[in-house]
């Protein structure tokens, strides 16, 4: 079952620019926080164990990090998901947004991530997972595996 969708939101304050802007990022950051929630609720459904979200070090943040398992301990795979949200089609798909800038700015967090934990990590892989939000429907969940 997926989390309910964030609340309405009402309509953006007009008389001062500012508190416009305010709701704009306001709604953008509890649809990014709804997208995350989605995206942490499939990879439990997939039989993975989410370690962290919203890690975050000097050169950025990780949307999720999880534990794919394996047939045995040594054969699981961390993976560092990126995780993209949109409401509707006006800005294309929301996995096109991963560029490969960010790519490359995720295999640098990877790095960070992994020198800052002390256990051994055999493997390790970068995802993505693109959610569009449909009204009066379930959530549309886009997993890329690998996408490095």
């Amino acid at each position: 079952m997926s989390p309910a969708p964030p609340p309405s939101d009402p309509a953006p304050v007009t008389t001062a620019r500012g508190a416009a802007l305010r709701g704009r990022h306001d709604r953008r950051a509890r649809l990014g926080a709804w997208g995350e929630d989605v995206a942490a609720a499939h990879l439990r459904e997939l039989g993975w164990q989410v370690l962290a979200r919203n890690w975050a070090c000097e050169l950025g943040e990780i949307d999720i990090v999880a534990i794919e398992p394996g047939p045995s301990p040594t054969s699981q795979t961390l993976v560092l998901i990126e995780v993209k949200c949109r409401s509707g089609t006006a800005f294309g798909d929301p996995l096109e947004a991963i560029t490969a800038a960010k790519i490359r700015k995720l295999r640098a967090l990877a790095v960070a991530f992994v020198t800052s934990t002390p256990e051994w990590i055999p493997r390790i892989r970068l995802d993505a997972i693109g959610i569009r939000r449909v009204a009066g429907a379930d959530p549309v969940v886009d997993h890329v595996r690998g996408i490095s």
